[in-house]
């Protein structure tokens, strides 16, 4: 089996793309449809601190200082953590802190939103880490949800094959039986619903909405304008049919009952 995967970018470290996977460097139309989606999910609500949970280098951190009071980002890796931390200096509510999603630094019902994009497929312990966010939520509070798809048809988070990690979009993979795809794979996981309805259950949450949704495919329509808008608005139709199951991603929106509710 010979796998010939595109290039990394120059700022890829593969190493830790394989451990931490590759967080948004440059904001585009991709991240500015998240962005919204995620402002419609606070719709309604008051926000007095946001956590984003797994930041990267802090551009949703960024971004989101604009529509809340506080907003804190928390991020595993040192060297992002330390981007993000200059990138959050130029806001005046924004803060950057360096932990463990399994692990959150705070007292509980300390934060009203909690935002997750594409990182509980990278903790060690995902249910662990679902339960610390509960644990920080306030009750009432939402934790808006981005989880990787396992029927996309790519695994976006490379392989390894022989020992040695391949970075890039490789076919297929999350389509093999579980046990194949985990030696494939066994640095990222990849969600069916069902999968993400077993990693909430019992805690207590009341899922406000959820749907499967297709990528912003920025980079194909840096390299071809005409076809790659048509390809990203085709895909982006799909969301509202059945064949949203081959989406890139879960958008879950959750909201943490208070302990006197049913």
């Amino acid at each position: 089996m010979r796998i010939s995967p595109p290039a990394p970018t120059p700022k890829t470290d593969l190493d830790k793309a394989a451990r931490c996977g590759e967080p948004s460097y440059v904001w585009r139309a991709g991240q500015e449809r998240r962005l919204q989606l995620i402002l419609a999910a606070m719709e309604g609500m008051r926000i007095d601190h946001l956590l984003d949970d797994g930041c990267g280098v802090g551009l949703y951190v960024q971004h989101l200082a604009k529509h809340v009071s506080r907003v804190t980002g928390l991020e595993y890796d040192e060297a992002r953590a330390r981007e993000a931390n200059a990138l959050a200096a130029s806001t005046f509510n924004a803060s950057i802190l360096c932990s463990a999603g399994e692990h959150l630094p705070f007292p509980k019902d300390t934060f009203d939103l909690i935002l997750s994009h594409e990182v509980l497929e990278h903790v060690n312990d995902d249910r662990a880490a679902m339960e610390e966010m509960l644990r920080t939520l306030r009750p009432g509070g939402r934790l808006v949800i981005f989880i990787p798809n396992r029927g996309y048809p790519f695994e976006t988070h490379g392989i390894y094959w022989r020992g040695k990690y391949y970075f890039g979009n490789i076919p297929l993979v999350n389509y093999l039986p579980r046990t194949w795809r985990n030696r494939l794979a066994p640095h990222v996981r990849a969600y069916f619903a069902a999968d993400i309805s077993r990693l909430v259950k019992g805690l207590p949450v009341r899922v406000v909405r959820r749907k499967i949704i297709f990528g912003g495919y920025d980079n194909i329509i840096a390299r071809y304008p005409n076809f790659g808008r048509v390809l990203r608005a085709f895909l982006q139709s799909l969301e509202n049919s059945p064949l949203q199951c081959f989406g890139l991603s879960h958008f879950w929106v959750l909201e943490k009952i208070a302990p006197t509710e049913p």
